[in-house]
């Protein structure tokens, strides 16, 4: 696994958001890019690309091979029984998100929202005009879950779309059978449309398993676009590309209302990439697996401790740590706080809606003696505050 994690030096000479958005003196932490290698054989693609000088308009999504293996993928990994005729390919989620929004709902239409969450879903909701239908996530002593009566009576004529996110982000849940059924249930009752981002399936930790909500039922997968991406699991977001499914040809017909020129085409190197991603780099995919496993657990390790006030349910998927601060002296933002205090970025709490404020958002894929670092660092800030 040496080949995978990289040092603070050669992070630093990256042109990318995570290491630049910030002074030379603070340690990043924040927007969920891994700071692993990306696997060998997605390199050697991009490098034949480049050595070829091959970057003209690429083949279509029908002639290059990406749907049959976008339906392969999901088969080999989750069960997923899909036609490629089904799909269609992306910018990325978010660009998902905001299209999905604008095609299934109308203006001063409703969106149900599981807080805290993601920022696009709620950037998505409000700027194309919709209203959010803000439906906290509960607390219990184990995780996060759904206060299921609370959502149904919130839910009302005006509202049309669950915008679902599982595995969620930021607080890491990995939906079950029961959850999922519940939802897909619900939304057949109130006629609701399904918009599941589901970027992080990729990366949950056993024993808990991905279920894509579409796979439940032939009436819920009727009524739901699924929102996949090879961008999280493998490291390669900026590349963008990402594969929308409908589960009925009326939604992809709608959809596609929309013309292919606004939703945006593929390039060379995203091809390759996302090609040499799902053919060639599972045992990378593996590897890096067991590095976040290890670091989800120092996270933990941390937090028992040595600052058992924080309360902190380690994910069941992707790599991120959502920690609850509020038992601490009260901050506006903690996450600016520590930025000033430990030198350390972490994502703001609040950015993720209201339920987030308190809270801060930590990316720990990255090498273990970087989190090291990162959670020392905090560590020392909250003792001062403790």
């Amino acid at each position: 696994m040496s080949n995978i994690n990289v040092t603070e030096a050669a992070l630093r000479r990256k042109q990318g958001a995570k290491w630049n958005s910030y002074p030379p003196n603070i340690l990043p932490a924040w927007v969920a890019d891994m700071d692993f290698n990306v696997a060998e054989p997605i390199r050697r693609a991009l490098s034949d690309q480049i050595s070829n000088s091959d970057f003209g308009y690429p083949l279509g999504a029908k002639d290059n091979g990406l749907l049959a293996l976008f339906q392969s993928r999901v088969k080999k990994r989750f069960n997923w029984d899909i036609h490629e005729s089904e799909v269609l390919i992306l910018n990325d989620v978010v660009q998902g998100l905001y299209l999905g929004v604008s095609t299934f709902s109308d203006e001063n239409e409703s969106v149900v929202i599981q807080t805290p969450i993601y920022p696009p879903f709620l950037q998505a909701v409000t700027e194309l005009s919709r209203i959010p239908l803000l439906q906290p996530l509960v607390a219990t002593d184990g995780h996060f879950e759904i206060d299921f009566d609370k959502l149904e009576s919130a839910i009302n004529s005006s509202t049309k779309i669950f915008a679902l996110c599982n595995p969620h982000n930021p607080t890491g849940r990995a939906f079950n059978l029961k959850e999922l059924t519940k939802i897909g249930e619900l939304c057949c009752r109130h006629d609701l449309i399904i918009l599941s981002d589901e970027i992080h399936a990729d990366l949950v930790y056993e024993p808990k398993t991905h279920i894509p909500i579409a796979s439940i039922s032939p009436e819920i997968r009727a009524r739901t676009v699924t929102l996949m991406s090879a961008s999280k699991a493998f490291n390669i977001a900026g590349l963008c590309m990402a594969f929308a499914h409908f589960g009925s040809s009326a939604l992809k017909k709608k959809f596609e209302t929309i013309p292919p020129h606004v939703r945006g085409g593929t390039n060379t190197l995203s091809v390759a990439a996302v090609r040499s991603a799902w053919t060639l780099c599972d045992s990378w995919l593996n590897d890096v697996r067991s590095i976040l496993w290890r670091n989800r657990n120092l996270v933990s390790q941390f937090v028992l401790e040595e600052h058992p006030k924080i309360r902190y349910f380690p994910p069941e998927a992707t790599y991120l740590a959502w920690l609850d601060l509020r038992r601490f002296e009260y901050k506006s933002s903690y996450q600016s706080y520590l930025m000033d205090t430990a030198k350390v970025a972490v994502s703001a709490g609040e950015d993720f809606g209201d339920d987030g404020r308190g809270f801060i958002r930590v990316n720990f894929a990255t090498s273990p003696e970087l989190l090291g670092e990162v959670l020392a660092k905090v560590g020392s800030a909250l003792d001062l505050i403790s």
